[in-house]
């Protein structure tokens, strides 16, 4: 009789037990929200003035004035090195000489021209050493001028180590002139943002020296080709500097963000990890439907997630521990939260919490 009454009792216990899985678990659920990823990128520039040039003297000669200070701004054209001349300046005497030496012999041909007593062979020979004596002239102006050194824009020079008796030749630094009313600001960055950056685009940059001010920079050029090296790219920007706080070679903080593809974004919460990586629990025709997702970037309080999640899907924030994949599940009311704009952090090769 013990043995008959034990299989009646099974048969109970079993049932209930069905009949608790079958049970429909509360939830709460929110519909999942399609955002563009955001990408923060902070990265080091360095400052070049907007125009520049190291001086060089065209030919080699001893140094006889130097007419320029360090932090001196000087206008283009100005002299700033002076070669001794001296046999330049005779150059350009004996030139002039010869200019109108040949040019009074020409007079004289073509006053007797009609006379017939000179050829026309002798008046073009006259002509040609008169042109001749001109070019020379010119050549010989030209070689007094290189022996003077000039600014070639207007601008700032800097430090120069030559003095006055110095011998130099065309190797020789003079100094740097820089127009530095606007500075360029060149960094590198990321190949992912490639896309995000084109000229007219604006960053903030602040510089070191003064990290309490921020500059709104505009790309004005990216660099053609992405390093194979650093899997990044040159963009340079232009930033005013008309109170000259400011000088090349300064190194600037640069941050800017951009907007990435639209992915599925989901609260923190609803993430699930396991055995085989992380996944959520959406919901579809009153069940749970587990997906698994691969998480991109974080912003505050949500997550920006790969997987086969559609528009219009809901996603189990609270309660999620208590499914499983298929189980019956009764809402209990549907979350809403409100928009954020928060920094977006890489989560990428991440490990997960808890593993």
């Amino acid at each position: 009789m013990a043995l008959v009454s034990i299989g009646p009792l099974l048969a109970a216990c079993a049932g209930a037990e069905e009949e608790r899985a079958a049970e429909a678990v509360p939830v709460v659920a929110q519909e999942v929200r399609f955002l563009p990823e955001i990408s923060q990128v902070e990265v080091i520039g360095t400052a070049r003035a907007a125009t520049s040039a190291e001086l060089y003297p065209e030919t080699a000669g001893r140094v006889t004035r130097v007419m320029f200070s360090a932090g001196d701004y000087v206008r283009q054209g100005a002299p700033l090195l002076q070669l001794d001349d001296r046999a330049e300046r005779l150059d350009v005497e004996a030139a002039r000489v010869s200019v109108r030496e040949a040019d009074q012999l020409l007079g004289r041909y073509r006053r007797i021209e009609d006379t017939g007593a000179i050829s026309e062979s002798q008046i073009e020979a006259g002509e040609t050493s008169l042109a001749a004596a001109r070019v020379q002239l010119r050549q010989a102006q030209t070689a007094l001028a290189d022996r003077t050194v000039r600014a070639p824009f207007s601008g700032h020079v800097g430090l120069t180590e030559i003095d006055v008796g110095d011998r130099v030749n065309d190797s020789t630094a003079i100094t740097q002139i820089d127009q530095r009313g606007t500075l360029y600001v060149d960094f590198s960055a990321p190949e992912e943002v490639f896309a995000g950056l084109d000229p007219g685009d604006t960053v903030e940059v602040t510089p070191f020296s003064e990290p309490d001010r921020t500059i709104t920079a505009e790309v004005i050029a990216t660099d053609n080709p992405i390093s194979r090296e650093s899997r990044d790219f040159i963009v340079r920007t232009a930033i005013p500097n008309r109170d000259d706080r400011l000088r090349p070679g300064m190194s600037f903080r640069v941050n800017f963000t951009r907007n990435g593809s639209t992915r599925a974004a989901v609260p923190e919460e609803a993430i699930v990890w396991g055995g085989e990586g992380s996944h959520l629990f959406l919901v579809r025709e009153g069940k749970a439907v587990r997906v698994p997702v691969t998480i991109t970037s974080r912003r505050e309080g949500r997550v920006f997630v790969d997987g086969a999640i559609r528009r219009r899907d809901r996603v189990i924030v609270e309660g999620v521990q208590k499914v499983r994949d298929g189980q019956d599940i009764r809402l209990v009311r549907q979350a809403r939260e409100p928009e954020q704009d928060v920094r977006v952090e890489d989560t990428r090769g991440d490990t997960p919490r808890g593993e």
